[in-house]
């Protein structure tokens, strides 16, 4: 009896959403990234921090099954049996980034579809989770594309005839709609109006809470790591010099790396 209920207890132990270890990088003699090791939790939200070249984004694109690494293994638990995103098919991992998986881009051109309509683009990452009501998909998308501060009129609109900033937001209200476990982001307030940004913000910080939404972040403006992230990386050529609790990491610094970001913005 002992037994069995040990054994149901160590089943019911929490398990990390996504496991990470020894991922490389390497372009020819130049490091990409190098020997990453970490574990994201459910709705946790990881920062990964650098100057230009430091390796983040590169990390990202190894993360999101974008780019294989040279080396190491990255495991997500989204289902019943990990999946090594590295050894599944192109076909099953397009299927994970369509449903489980969110990624947003640095440029929102390249995760959006230019001549389909605004509506059509969130109503995409709904249809292919299964959803095929299509006035209830109309509707989801209206309310998405308010919530990121795009006015209902341009729902019939096409993200060309957009701004930068409104593409981005567009591009986030795409990828948030399907409710992924995971959300990969890559200096996802770039271009935002200071105003938008702290609503976007504020958003996937309830999105994380309320969803068990998980997200890595990259982005090279240490207060949006401080107000959105609970967990930090810092990256210094390819490889991670600190990490830490984001607070801890920001205010007390211990590579000297780190407390020259910190001090550079401090100066401002």
């Amino acid at each position: 009896m002992t037994l069995h209920v040990a054994a149901a207890e160590l089943a019911l132990e929490p398990a990390p959403l996504l496991s990470v270890d020894g991922v490389s990088r390497f372009y020819g003699e130049r490091i990409g990234c190098a020997d990453v090791s970490f574990d994201l939790w459910p709705g946790e939200v990881l920062g990964i921090v650098g100057e230009s070249g430091s390796g983040k984004s590169t990390l990202l694109r190894c993360l999101a099954g974008i780019d294989k690494p040279d080396a190491g293994e990255v495991l997500f638990r989204g289902g019943t049996e990990p999946l090594d995103i590295y050894s599944v098919s192109e076909q099953e991992r397009r299927r994970l980034m369509r449903t489980a998986w969110g990624i947003v881009h640095q440029n929102p051109r390249d995760g959006l579809r230019m001549d389909v309509t605004a509506g059509g683009n969130v109503g995409e990452r709904l249809m292919d989770r299964g959803d095929r009501h299509y006035g209830q998909i109309r509707e989801r998308a209206l309310d998405w594309l308010q919530r990121v501060e795009i006015a209902g009129a341009r729902i019939d609109d096409r993200p060309r005839q957009f701004s930068g900033g409104m593409q981005q937001r567009l591009q986030i209200a795409r990828v948030l709609v399907s409710e992924p476990r995971l959300v990969f982001m890559d200096e996802p307030t770039g271009g935002l109006d200071v105003s938008v940004q702290a609503r976007l913000l504020d958003l996937l910080r309830v999105l994380v809470r309320d969803l068990g939404l998980a997200a890595i972040i990259v982005t090279h403006d240490l207060a949006v790591a401080r107000l959105l992230t609970d967990r930090l990386m810092v990256m210094k050529d390819g490889r991670v010099v600190e990490q830490g609790l984001t607070d801890q990491v920001l205010d007390d610094p211990h590579h000297a790396y780190t407390q020259l970001l910190t001090s550079a913005v401090l100066s401002v």
